[in-house]
């Protein structure tokens, strides 16, 4: 899962990133709403956690400016503005949750947890695709039970294709998923994990079908 934190603070950012990363979530850092923008045009997320102290604007109109743009993504609010008239106004602009600082990191994760089990479905549940077991919370992938060894690479395509299993992933979005581990990217790397992921997993009934121009797309074999 790819989150957006755009946040100015850096040691809070800081506190963010270790606390999110170390749940097994991608996160990108923005500092300004018009960075911020930029990232969004040109890659996909899963969560935008935004403050509204921004340098450049405020947060409440780049939240507006997000919704506009139609984007099917939750969107958690940061903020030192704690009246009730600033939590409706940033429900009432599309936030789907806020908190007010100062707060606790953990009680920010859990609502994050929340959040993406109420958009995503289950994203603390294992899913299981033919034979596959995934345990998304924990980083544990399983054939029957046992686990499955794959490296760093070849699981975090996986668990992408797993938590988006049925739909198309675009090529672009299992780039950034393997940059977020190691910027030291070739121009066929995708293509060459999904090749080795294809040979690991035909025979647990899971197929890596390739959609021409618009990605891939995991599903259950017919004799799954």
């Amino acid at each position: 899962m790819n989150i957006l934190l755009i946040e100015d603070d850096a040691v809070l950012a800081d506190g963010l990133i270790h606390t999110l990363s170390g749940s097994g979530y991608v996160v990108t850092i923005a500092t300004t709403g018009c960075y911020a923008q930029q990232l969004l045009t040109a890659q996909d997320f899963d969560l935008i956690v935004l403050d509204l102290g921004l340098p450049d604007m405020d947060g409440l109109e780049l939240l507006r400016k997000i919704r506009q743009r139609k984007l099917p993504l939750p969107i958690m609010i940061l903020t030192a503005r704690d009246s009730v008239n600033d939590r409706i106004t940033g429900i009432e602009q599309g936030a789907d949750d806020y908190m007010s600082k100062p707060f606790d990191l953990k009680e920010l994760e859990a609502r994050i947890h929340a959040l993406i089990r109420r958009c995503y479905g289950g994203f603390n549940d294992a899913i299981v695709l033919g034979r596959l077991n995934l345990d998304p919370r924990n980083h544990r992938l399983s054939v029957d039970g046992q686990p499955l060894a794959l490296s760093a690479r070849e699981y975090g395509v996986l668990e992408i294709l797993l938590l988006q299993a049925g739909k198309v992933v675009s090529k672009d979005r299992i780039a950034q998923r393997l940059a977020a581990d190691d910027d030291a990217l070739t121009d066929n790397a995708v293509e060459i994990y999904i090749h080795r992921l294809r040979k690991r997993l035909e025979s647990y009934g899971v197929l890596i079908r390739t959609v021409r121009g618009l990605g891939y797309l995991l599903e259950a074999s017919a004799d799954a």
